[in-house]
């Protein structure tokens, strides 16, 4: 079937009216069920006539009306991707140019022309983890956050103001990761130990690692060292 220029502009117009319906609709019926929530977008996917939903940092489904509400995450098994997780990639992008990359740990390795920030803390055990494949990629430059998360870690903010405090932080930082050696200060220096678990709560960083691509793109959790570069290659196009 053939559509005539005003045919196919009439049909793409109702199309959207539905969809504004919709989202109109679902926002409603969830802000009625959940107060206060920040639903910061609805759109439909293409599949299973659902519709994403964007609520206070996360996605959920829904039908045309959010009379039914699916949690977790959609994997495409031809091609063995986390949709969900890709989508919220890509949602939680962030803008490269705003972080305060004066307060984080700076590596550079090689000629260090790819970017990559890590949120990190001290006592993660994935970081650690993460530090020994980190270890095996060039040419990069690291940009490592000390962002402890408190209520796993209850030591981690002290140790991550020591290590700031250290004469050679980057020294103090792989002294500790590797061995386990507490810097011998106070940790009472001017320090960003506070601006980053802010910064990171503000970007809703929930667990470490997560990495930040020069494009914005965050990947959460530990990757290997071969994954990593896969990553820096698809993030720099």
């Amino acid at each position: 079937m053939k559509f005539t220029p005003l045919a196919l502009a009439a049909t793409l117009m109702f199309a959207a009216a539905t969809a504004q319906a919709n989202e109109a609709v679902i926002r409603k019926a969830l802000t009625q069920q959940f107060p206060g929530a920040n639903i910061a977008s609805v759109q439909a996917t293409p599949y299973s006539g659902l519709f994403e939903v964007y609520l206070d940092g996360q996605l959920i489904y829904v039908d045309a009306k959010a009379q039914y509400v699916f949690t977790g995450d959609v994997i495409d098994l031809k091609n063995r991707t986390n949709l969900t997780q890709a989508r919220l990639n890509r949602l939680q992008a962030v803008k490269w140019d705003t972080l305060p990359l004066n307060n984080a740990l700076k590596t550079v390795k090689g000629k260090g022309e790819r970017k990559l920030v890590v949120f990190s803390d001290v006592d993660c055990p994935y970081c650690r983890k993460f530090e020994a494949e980190l270890a095996k990629v060039d040419n990069i430059t690291v940009y490592t956050f000390l962002y402890p998360i408190e209520g796993l870690h209850p030591k981690a903010v002290q140790t991550s103001k020591q290590i700031w405090c250290a004469p050679d932080r980057n020294k103090a930082w792989d002294d500790y990761i590797t061995r386990g050696s507490v810097p011998n200060n106070d940790g009472k220096c001017a320090n960003p130990v506070e601006a980053t678990i802010a910064l990171g709560n503000k970007l809703k960083v929930n667990g470490t690692p997560t990495l930040v691509f020069a494009n914005g793109v965050r990947v959460p959790g530990m990757v290997p060292a071969a994954q990593l570069e896969r990553l820096l290659a698809a993030n720099a196009k």
